[in-house]
């Protein structure tokens, strides 16, 4: 799932449009819940080295709260990391190279929705 169709994915499922909060990262967009500001999910393009990653280079990722039980398993799989610039026991970063599939995305965006809803 690329950019562009993940933005599309969350508009028509959280009627939510992206915000882009830091005047020095444009490309950078938070979502969030309208009724409690909430972020549930901010897509960012970083470094590889800063997911630990031995290549240079840009990539594309997405961070999502999680359960934090789920987080230790979760990032034993190929393509998700612990959190870049977010909390490690509660959110994780998802690589958008392909590595992750649009059906596991998904879950995981959901999981984040309903962890930042309003109680």
């Amino acid at each position: 799932m690329n950019i562009k169709q993940l933005q599309e994915f969350i508009l028509e499922t959280y009627r939510t449009n992206p915000e882009h909060p830091w005047m020095k990262y444009p490309n950078y967009m938070v979502f969030r819940h309208s009724n409690n500001q909430k972020w549930f999910a901010l897509i960012m393009n970083i470094s590889k080295e800063k997911l630990g990653l031995q290549e240079k280079g840009p990539i594309d990722v997405l961070n999502v709260k999680c359960e934090p039980l789920m987080i230790g398993s979760l990032q034993s799989e190929t393509g998700i990391y612990p959190a870049y610039h977010m909390s490690k026991t509660s959110w994780l970063t998802i690589a958008l190279d392909g590595s992750v599939s649009d059906k596991k995305i998904k879950w995981l965006l959901d999981m984040s929705y309903n962890l930042t809803a309003k109680k």
